[in-house]
C-alpha cells in the first residue's frame, strides 16, 4: 500500500514538473489538457453512437466487421488535427 501511494505521489510530482517546464507554465498546460479531454469525450461519444448505429443497421457483413476500426482511425485523425496547441499570442496583446 505504501508503494502505491508513493508511486501516485511521484507520478503527480513528475507530471507537475514536466508541465511547469513547458512554455506557458502549468496553468496554460492544464487548460490545454482540459481542452483535449473535452475533445476526447466528444469524439468518444460520436464513436459510441456510430458503432451502435452500424451494429443495428448492419448486423453482419463487411461494414459490421470493418466499420468500427475505420471509424476509430478517422476519429483519431480528427483528434490529432483538432487537439493541436493554438498559436501562441505575442506578449502584451
Amino acid at each position: 500500500m505504501r508503494g502505491f501511494v508513493l508511486g501516485l505521489v511521484l507520478a503527480v510530482g513528475v507530471t507537475a514538473t514536466v508541465l511547469s517546464l513547458r512554455p506557458g507554465g502549468l496553468r496554460r498546460q492544464l487548460r490545454l489538457a482540459a481542452r483535449r479531454f473535452k475533445i476526447f469525450l466528444w469524439l468518444g461519444g460520436i464513436y459510441l453512437a456510430a458503432t451502435i448505429a452500424i451494429r443495428l443497421a448492419f448486423p453482419s457483413g463487411a461494414v459490421s466487421d470493418y466499420g468500427p476500426p475505420v471509424l476509430a482511425l478517422l476519429l483519431a485523425l480528427v483528434f490529432v488535427i483538432a487537439a493541436q496547441d493554438p498559436a501562441p499570442t505575442p506578449p502584451g496583446t
